[in-house]
């Protein structure tokens, strides 16, 4: 009698008659019952004969079911367009490469990142795709760009340490963000190009979104901290700009195409989004919805 609880990618194409490479297409679709454990992709018998002969899945996994969330890094820009447009996404935003965690989980069906390729000279610098390409190769994804924004290090107003660069910024009071954030690991990037190092730093606090990098210097807390133009000026404070940076937004296929989404992506087509946009100083988001990466 035969017990094997699973198949593996091999076997079902057999068994399908159907080449890898299609199978992986209907797994990235999520049309074929499959489980993803220690990094490979298994086929629950059970539930895959009766998928043969029904054509349905045996059960509703709420593992199959992607959350309605926007999850990654923290966009002023993004997050004031989701709220305005009353698209019913929620937001988690907890830094990029976190971001990238929650959605291989299901738990958003958007995930918003800005991680600089530190392999690249500062002359041909890249954004983000090296992050996605390989991890999410089989996944049904797609990674469209939502705006150019320029980073810097917020002072405040007249910049009275008559900061620079980062090369300034020993010796001084600084917040940091977040490991995984994408400004962080900017951040860290500039620090080593001048020969420095977190270590260095005098670190007073560690802030997990733009606005908290906004409200230690503000505050006093901090007489630096890496984070965005359009906020150092919508808060009054000093900015020096150190890199111009592409974020973008993973999205999951099919949640593309359901309305949440689209109410959203609609929405950054009206006056009042472009009005708003250009009150973002540092901004571009002429590009926005460009596709950068297809699984």
């Amino acid at each position: 009698m035969d017990t094997t609880e699973f198949l593996t990618t091999k076997e079902v194409a057999e068994l399908l008659r159907i080449k890898e490479r299609k199978l992986y297409d209907l797994v990235s679709a999520q049309e074929i019952p499959c489980v993803k454990a220690t990094g490979k992709l298994l086929f629950p018998k059970a539930e895959l004969l009766h998928w043969i002969r029904t054509g349905e899945f045996l059960s509703v996994s709420k593992n199959n079911v992607r959350l309605n969330v926007v999850a990654g890094s923290h966009d002023p820009l993004l997050e004031w367009a989701i709220r305005e447009s009353g698209c019913g996404l929620a937001m988690q935003f907890d830094g990029s490469l976190s971001g990238l965690d929650v959605f291989e989980n299901k738990g958003a069906v958007a995930t918003g990142l800005h991680v600089l390729s530190v392999n690249n000279t500062p002359n041909t610098t890249a954004w983000n795709t090296h992050v996605v390409q390989n991890r999410f190769a089989t996944s049904n994804v797609v990674l469209v760009h939502w705006a150019k924004r320029q980073q810097g290090l917020i002072v405040p107003q007249g910049n009275p340490k008559k900061i620079s660069s980062v090369a300034d910024l020993p010796a001084l009071k600084i917040a940091t963000r977040q490991a995984g954030a994408g400004g962080m690991i900017l951040f860290e990037h500039l620090l080593h190009a001048h020969g420095l190092d977190l270590a260095a730093l005098n670190i007073s606090e560690t802030c997990r979104t733009e606005n908290d990098t906004i409200a230690a210097v503000a505050s006093g807390k901090a007489d630096a901290a890496p984070g965005l133009q359009a906020l150092a000026s919508q808060f009054g404070l000093g900015f020096v700009p150190t890199q111009q940076e592409n974020f973008d937004l993973m999205v999951c296929r099919k949640a593309w195409f359901e309305p949440p989404f689209q109410k959203l992506i609609q929405f950054t087509s009206s006056s009042i989004f472009k009005k708003k946009a250009q009150q973002f100083e540092g901004y571009n988001t002429t590009a926005l919805g460009t596709v950068v990466w297809n699984s």
